[in-house]
Order: structure tokens, then sequence, then C-alpha cells
């Protein structure tokens, strides 16, 4: 085993393309972390392989935020939505499902799937090194926000080296003491990115400027997805290790 750093913060998004919700710790199942993107809103008048209402369609969903949590499933769910202009509306109630149609111009309906409504993989994984290296080639001149990203897991590594997370494909990372009760993951692919990066989570305006650079860099690759070898408590602190 080679120890590569430490989680600095895990995160699940109960609505697909909504705000996250950062957590200090939570359970690691085999559908991903409990309670991670469960919830979306498909577009009705898309008959194909991804109906799914996103912030690549409509920007403004990244400033809605999950409230509540209803646990009566045995995973965090959220009960309620803090909309853009502070109103907390009822999940499923057809106020929101109207707001949200109103603003994409076109009809929404909220589905729920028990084991998670993915892109790739039910876990994405990505390190600051590689968050502050693209903000350091973008010209950005704060730290860029590592929410746009939107992964599961960011990891402090002791290494800087931007993009490291793609030699780690076909590879298993091992959070905490490396036992028996150790989460364990399999990398399976890098995280190709997508417009969404480029959206402010505070107020989703864009800036074209980190996609073209992610894209300059390293073929628009930032972050890995993974599966689930091993499921298990994870916790901001635990050290990671790559087998």
């Amino acid at each position: 085993m080679i120890h590569v750093g430490h989680v600095r913060e895990v995160a699940r998004y109960p609505i697909k393309s909504m705000a996250g919700l950062a957590t200090d710790s939570t359970m690691l199942g085999w559908h991903g972390l409990v309670g991670d993107r469960r919830f979306a809103f498909r577009r009705i008048a898309e008959d194909n392989d991804f109906p799914w209402l996103t912030a690549s369609k409509l920007p403004e969903l990244v400033r809605y935020q999950p409230a509540g949590c209803d646990e009566s499933t045995g995973e965090p769910l959220p009960t309620h939505v803090r909309t853009p202009t502070g109103s907390r509306l009822e999940l499923r109630s057809p106020k929101l499902i109207s707001e949200i149609s109103e603003c994409f111009h076109s009809a929404v309906e909220l589905m729920q799937l028990k084991h998670g409504i993915f892109d790739e993989a039910p876990i994405s994984v990505i390190t600051l090194a590689t968050i502050r290296g693209i903000g350091r080639e973008a010209g950005i001149e704060t730290d860029l926000d590592h929410r746009r990203f939107r992964a599961n897991i960011l990891l402090e590594t002791d290494s800087d080296t931007p993009f490291l997370e793609d030699d780690w494909v076909g590879r298993t990372l091992v959070f905490g003491e490396s036992d028996a009760a150790s989460p364990i993951l399999h990398v399976t692919m890098p995280d190709l990115r997508c417009v969404m990066i480029n959206l402010d989570p505070n107020t989703a305006a864009k800036d074209a400027r980190i996609m073209k650079t992610v894209a300059r860099l390293n073929q628009n690759n930032a972050g890995v997805y993974a599966t689930v070898v091993r499921p298990g408590a994870i916790s901001v602190g635990n050290r990671v290790s790559l087998v």
C-alpha cells in the first residue's frame, strides 16, 4: 500500500444537479454514499437514455439547496428544498415542480431511484491538487471553488501534482486504517467533465475558462469515478492508501 493523503471533505448530492451537502462522516454503501443522487427531475418531453434535467441545461439548479432529513428508509433523504429566493418548499410539492418547470420552460417531474441516478459510477473522487492546478492555469485570482466539481470525496494528497488521480485508474483506494472494516473503492475511469464546472455554485454565473483549461491540460478529465468494493463508514480525516 502507498499512502496518498487524507479525506478533506465528503459530500452527497441528494437531488441531481442541485447543491450538495457536506458531512463529517457517512456510510459508503454498494450504491454510493447513502442518500446520494436518489432524486432527479425528468424532462417529460424527452424520450432518450438521459432524460434528467441537469444544470448544463438549467444552470440555476445549482442554487437550489436540499434541506430537511427523512431517515425512515434507512438513508438520509431531503424533505424540502430551499430555492434561490429563500423559499422553503416541500420536495414533492406541486409548487416546486411548477417552479422548476417554469424556469426550464418545459414540464418536468420528480423521480426517485432507490439505487441512485449516476452518470458513470456511484462515486466521484478528486484531489485539491488538481483543483488548485486548474485554478492557477485558468488565471483564477482566488482559490477555485471545489464545489464546481461536485465530487463525493475530496482528497488532500501528499503530492501537489495535478491530475494525479489519472494514475489510479484500475487500482483501489483504501480508507482508514486498512483493516477489515475499511471501505475500499475500485477506480474505474477518469471523470470526463461537462460545462457544469463552469458554473459558480453561489450565483450560477458561467466562467468558460474552467472547462477550457481542463480540456487543454488533461483532455477534459478532472478527477476519477469509482465503484464500491467494500462498504463502510467514511469520515473527514481518514487516511487514504493506494493499492
